[in-house]
């Protein structure tokens, strides 16, 4: 019986311990709660013992945070957009006593994704969903950045990014988004074959000029005198030439018979 006694006050003895104590992990910040009563300061990593009948640890992830959302933006043109959005955030630190004070544990849901989503719609609304999809998606994350530190920074949440992942435009509007830039990439295709056109038939042009003028230089210089002089030098190689040859001429124009 005493053995058994002793074991029961150990495992008894045990099981309290291992209730009052707890284990604040890097990333984690710790609060310590008696009687309903926040004690002032907070607690680093590391194991913590408390009385867990009076009292207990609150943890606060201090990490950055990814906060995933698939919405339907309205844009300026009226239509609604499937947009899949990230917003990564993190709990200030020194901040993170009074976020549980005014929000519980729950904080991400009652202050940061409602003023997230609110945010997102109201900036999308500015905007065209050819911007949104294209254009300015860069622009639209910086603005909703800005806006959202704006709304929560000063409640003691820092905005790390907002990420437009994807964005999912209404079928006909997608379908006039491609015919617009097929009838794009035609003008241009049609815009380099007449460039092309235009630039063969000033080569043509310059190269027909140039060979009218060189025939006028040519007709230019052929005079009568010019004429002569040629053929009696023509003549004069013909009779030096040592091959066998026989000429006919009727004294204007000379034609050679042999090898």
């Amino acid at each position: 019986m005493k053995i058994k006694f002793k074991t029961s006050v150990v495992a008894v003895f045990s099981v309290a311990i291992l209730a009052s104590c707890t284990v604040i992990r890097p990333g984690q910040i710790g609060m310590k709660q008696t009687i309903g009563k926040l004690k002032p300061g907070v607690l680093e990593s590391g194991s913590k013992l408390y009385n867990p009948f009076v009292s207990k640890i609150i943890k606060i992830n201090v990490r950055t945070v990814e906060l995933y959302q698939v919405l339907e933006l309205p844009t300026k043109e009226g239509l609604n957009v499937k947009t899949e959005i990230i917003l990564l955030y993190h709990v200030n630190p020194k901040s993170a006593r009074e976020i549980y004070q005014n929000y519980g544990l729950n904080y991400q849901k009652v202050i940061v994704e409602s003023n997230f989503i609110a945010t997102a719609r109201q900036v999308s609304a500015r905007y065209d969903a050819k911007e949104l999809y294209a254009v300015d998606r860069k622009l639209v994350e910086h603005v909703m950045l800005d806006e959202l530190t704006s709304d929560i920074g000063d409640k003691g949440f820092i905005i790390d990014a907002v990420l437009l992942k994807e964005i999912t435009l209404p079928q006909a509007m997608t379908q006039a988004i491609q015919s617009k830039a097929s009838a794009e990439q035609a003008a241009l295709q049609m815009d380099f074959v007449i460039q092309k056109a235009v630039k063969e038939a000033e080569r043509l042009s310059i190269e027909a000029e140039g060979i009218r003028k060189a025939q006028l230089i040519i007709d230019s210089s052929l005079t009568e005198k010019l004429l002569k002089y040629n053929y009696i030098e023509m003549m004069r190689g013909l009779s030096n030439s040592p091959n066998a040859k026989i000429i006919m001429t009727d004294g204007k124009i000379p034609m050679m018979i042999g090898n």
